[in-house]
């Protein structure tokens, strides 16, 4: 009994049961008041209850990227998203990203998926992950970063993007 009866005993989570006159500080008998010593709590687990609605779990970064590219996403809770997932980058015979050139301003090629980086750079790429937060800590000033750049809803972050983003995540995370 952790802080309410689940046997829908209400008043009689606290009560002594014959057998048990005055123990009630012995071990054994303080939480679980009422049950034999020995006996397991009528829950499973130990003292574990299931939640009777199990938390929804958080978007894959390919769905926000979806979702945030439609504008059923706001961009805070993108970049919470983003800052948590793991993010497939393209890498080459050296340490450290990969850019493209040849836009108005440099990017850096990034991808939500294997799968997605793959249709990009063929089968045999050398790649690396890390964490979205880790590519704003880690990525070049100057630089911006386009995520599945062959995929159906690709986004790009130019460098002032990026800069915008570092900055959401340094008040977020320092007040």
């Amino acid at each position: 009994m952790y802080g309410y009866d689940q046997t829908g005993n209400a008043g009689h989570a606290g009560q002594q049961h014959a057998g048990h006159g005055g123990h009630t500080g012995h071990p054994g008998h303080g939480a679980h008041a009422g049950q034999h010593y020995g006996q397991q709590p009528p829950q499973a687990g130990y003292g574990h209850q299931q939640p009777l609605y199990p938390e929804p779990s958080p978007p894959s970064l390919a769905e926000a990227v979806r979702a945030f590219t439609t504008g059923v996403m706001t961009p805070e809770d993108f970049q919470a998203v983003f800052a948590t997932s793991k993010v497939y980058c393209p890498r080459g015979d050296t340490p450290g990203f990969l850019a493209l050139h040849n836009t108005q301003q440099p990017v850096i090629p990034m991808f939500t998926t294997l799968k997605e980086l793959r249709a990009y750079a063929g089968k045999e790429s050398k790649y690396f992950v890390i964490t979205g937060a880790e590519v704003l800590d880690l990525l070049p000033s100057g630089y911006g970063f386009v995520l599945d750049m062959e995929g159906d809803h690709r986004i790009v972050f130019d460098a002032k993007a990026v800069e915008e983003m570092v900055d959401f995540a340094m008040r977020r995370m320092y007040g």
